[in-house]
């Protein structure tokens, strides 16, 4: 005979000040663990969305990011070559050659010097990236040493809007516009003229070469074509999101260990709670439980009474940090990408998986808070309990 679920809800109801605290404690380490998930898909969805479907990366082989790349002058003449290259509006191939630095520039709130990345672009760029739209000012004049910042980057860094000059790559640039990216990682990056960029740094070969194909299902042949042509042998060729992936495993790999480590402190604290909430509620109620059994529930049905009502703060808890998580969706941070040491900006991403991740954790702490509590319960004799009172 199992014992009916109103009886588990009047009993948390009964006591709801130690019931509201255990719930307090299991929503604050669930926020934690939803924020550090919501943290490491935040970073992965930005840079993961910087890559189209039908782009492609050419890199030197072996490189681990555009800023230990080097594509030849040769190679990139190679690629302008292919047929499977989509054409663009002027009926040219639809290519961008680019250039990858990084300089310091100092923070608005802390005055600490941080990479910002700088990426020199071909004049395909911008049709290549839909995404990046110029909000404010113009874009720059290729040919000249002008520049448009990330408004992400405006918006944090001292000494960057319109009009203003940089200092980098030995020579000065002047800010004549804004762009928007669309959460994508090029917030977090300044644009300006290839060409002029490797003048200025003394920099002979690009950093990476990306193209748009016509039929992504084409990529094998090509990069079969190129690999077998002594010209770019050297050259390595990935799908653009296969690579901003790839770029996001390291960082995100390591907020979800710090996180990890620190939602299993705070949650050890959380169980203890819990556990010493349930023990209390069982040596509050050891007449009730005598009764109980007198009344002929067996033990299994106290054990799993007891149970579901440690359950039951669990998923209460988890639905209040969930919901408390999911306000971080309106922040963004900043922080060092280790592959690029720069400076990059990206949101709290909440997801059904996140969602499911943080819930099944809360019952997790449900259930090891709520087993030895409800093993001591169904284990209490009839005779035992009814003389306690």
């Amino acid at each position: 005979m199992r014992i009916p679920f109103s009886y588990i809800w009047r009993s948390l109801w009964t006591r709801r000040l130690t019931t509201l605290l255990t719930v307090i404690g299991v929503a604050l380490v669930v926020f934690v663990f939803a924020g550090v998930l919501m943290l490491a898909r935040g970073l992965q969805a930005t840079l993961v969305e910087t890559g189209a479907a039908n782009n492609v990366i050419v890199l030197r082989r072996s490189a681990t990011s555009e800023l230990t790349s080097q594509v030849d002058r040769t190679t990139a003449g190679v690629l302008d070559e292919q047929p499977e290259i989509a054409a663009a509006t002027d009926g040219r191939p639809l290519v961008s050659k680019e250039l990858m630095l990084v300089f310091g520039l100092k923070r608005k709130q802390t005055n600490a010097l941080t990479n910002v990345s700088v990426r020199g672009v071909s004049p395909k760029a911008f049709e290549l990236r839909p995404e990046v739209r110029i909000t404010a000012g113009r874009p720059f004049q290729f040919g000249t040493h002008e520049v448009v910042v990330a408004a992400n980057i405006a918006g944090r860094f001292q000494d960057v809007a319109i009009g203003a000059d940089l200092v980098f790559a030995g020579d000065r640039w002047t800010v004549v516009g804004l762009f928007d990216a669309g959460g994508t990682g090029f917030d977090s990056e300044i644009w300006g003229d290839v060409d002029q960029l490797m003048q200025a740094a003394g920099r002979p070969v690009f950093s990476s070469v990306t193209l748009r194909m016509r039929d992504s299902t084409q990529f094998a042949a090509l990069k079969a074509r190129l690999q077998a042509d002594p010209r770019t042998q050297y050259a390595e060729l990935k799908p653009e999101r296969q690579y901003y992936s790839e770029q996001s495993q390291a960082m995100a790999g390591f907020i979800r260990i710090l996180g990890l480590i620190v939602t299993i402190i705070f949650s050890v604290g959380a169980m203890i709670g819990a556990m010493i909430t349930m023990y209390a509620a069982v040596a509050n109620r050891t007449v009730e439980v005598g009764t109980l059994r007198a009344l002929g529930f067996q033990r299994r049905s106290v054990l799993a009474a007891f149970l579901v009502e440690s359950i039951v703060l669990a998923v209460i808890g988890g639905v209040v940090g969930v919901a408390l998580a999911s306000l971080l969706s309106f922040l963004r941070v900043s922080t060092m990408n280790f592959t690029s040491f720069s400076e990059i900006g990206f949101g709290f991403s909440l997801s059904p998986w996140v969602v499911f991740g943080a819930m099944t954790f809360a019952i997790v702490m449900g259930v090891v808070g709520g087993f030895l509590p409800a093993v001591r319960a169904a284990r209490l004799s009839i005779v035992g309990a009814l003389r306690a009172s």
